[in-house]
């Protein structure tokens, strides 16, 4: 009876919580939804005009840097101290390189490849593994470090385009082929920047640098993606990745995050009509969950730092106290 009754009043609990984490799980799908949709609106201005990807990023990051300050005030804060200065630097200009990387990605990949292309900082999960002897985690990491690069390259031979989808015969007419596939070579860019971004979220979290949480498709001008670059794909994203880990232990690199952003860019690549097998797109992205969960898998006794920010369970044993080396 007693065992009985401690079930029934977890079970109440988990249930409980679950419900008051319903309006915190909607505000995070709807941020990645308005992060997404503001990344095809770029893809849509850039793919329709001359201006370089990179130029038009960094001229929206100006905005969102004073935005960020007015919201942040770091002034009011502690200052820095010495021994964060040069991460900090570091850490600058990687995420500098990582907006080079992930624009060159996004012209030359497309919007459906830059989004799944920065699911590839789970891969850091396998070097957690070697640099920290976990011999019996290792070859299940290298499992899903396998499976990882299978979808990145199903992805690059065009399997979630209608035009080269070995699945797509199923329709009820084939698709005369009018484009071309860009290859391996051409993933290097943003695969690159998803590595660079998992990279920038482990030092902002080793610095503490996270901040607080207290028809358009036709338009020519590019105000729409200008300011749904600036406030949904660079100020909101932010807060809300950052609200998604620490209450609801939702990381980027995880398989969870990564079907809320795949149900968006099936939506995004409907609505913007671009050249898109809905079965090859889900065969490629069940791959890449897959290789995401086995290469984030962790020991529930040995934990590392840099792995922590790499898996839900790692976050967990974060927040249960377990303090990060300096």
């Amino acid at each position: 009876m007693m065992a009985s009754s401690s079930n029934s009043e977890r079970r109440a609990s988990d249930s409980s919580s679950s419900i008051s984490q319903r309006p915190l799980q909607i505000i995070h799908l709807l941020g990645i939804f308005l992060r997404i949709w503001s990344i095809y609106s770029l893809y849509h201005y850039l793919s329709s005009s001359k201006v370089s990807a990179v130029l038009f990023l960094y001229c929206s990051l100006v905005p969102a840097s004073i935005i960020f300050l007015a919201l942040q005030k770091p002034w009011r804060g502690k200052s820095m101290s010495n021994s964060q200065v040069m991460p900090s630097i570091i850490n600058g200009g990687i995420v500098a390189f990582y907006y080079i990387l992930w624009a060159k990605g996004l012209q030359t990949c497309g919007p459906l490849i830059a989004v799944l292309a920065e699911y590839s900082g789970a891969s850091l999960g396998v070097l957690s593994a070697v640099m920290y002897g976990w011999r019996s985690q290792l070859w299940r990491k290298v499992a899903g470090l396998l499976a990882m690069l299978a979808s990145f390259y199903f992805l690059s031979q065009g399997w979630a385009t209608r035009t080269y989808s070995p699945f797509y015969t199923i329709g009820p007419t084939p698709l005369v082929q009018t484009t071309e596939t860009f290859g391996v070579r051409e993933m290097i860019f943003p695969l690159a920047a998803g590595i660079l971004s998992a990279l920038r979220r482990v030092i902002a979290r080793r610095l503490s640098l996270k901040g607080s949480y207290d028809s358009i498709t036709s338009a020519a001008f590019p105000t729409w993606a200008y300011l749904s670059t600036v406030i949904f794909g660079i100020v909101l994203i932010f807060y809300v990745d950052n609200l998604a880990e620490e209450r609801l232990h939702l990381v980027f690199s995880s398989p969870r995050h990564l079907i809320g952003a795949g149900g968006c860019v099936i939506l995004m690549e409907v609505t913007y009509k671009m050249d898109f097998s809905l079965v090859g797109f889900l065969i490629c992205s069940i791959v890449l969950a897959l290789g995401i969960f086995e290469a984030t898998s962790l020991e529930r006794i040995r934990k590392s730092p840099l792995a922590i920010d790499l898996s839900e369970m790692a976050l967990h044993y974060q927040q249960q106290g377990s303090p990060l080396p300096t």
